[in-house]
C-alpha cells in the first residue's frame, strides 16, 4: 500500500512536496535533491511525518 508523505527542505525547513511511496520496498525515511523554491536552489529534502 502506497502512503503520502511529505517532503521539506533540509536549509530552511519548509515543507514543499507531496508524494506517495511503497512502505514494504522503501522503509526508512526517503531523501532526495530537489529544488526549493524559497532557497531558489536545488537542495536536500528529507521526508517529514
Amino acid at each position: 500500500m502506497r502512503t503520502k508523505i511529505t517532503l521539506a527542505c533540509t536549509e530552511c525547513k519548509q515543507r514543499n512536496y507531496n508524494t506517495t511511496k511503497e512502505k514494504k520496498n522503501h522503509p526508512d525515511r526517503m531523501e532526495t535533491k530537489k529544488y526549493c523554491r524559497f532557497c531558489k536552489k536545488h537542495t536536500l529534502h528529507k521526508e517529514t511525518k
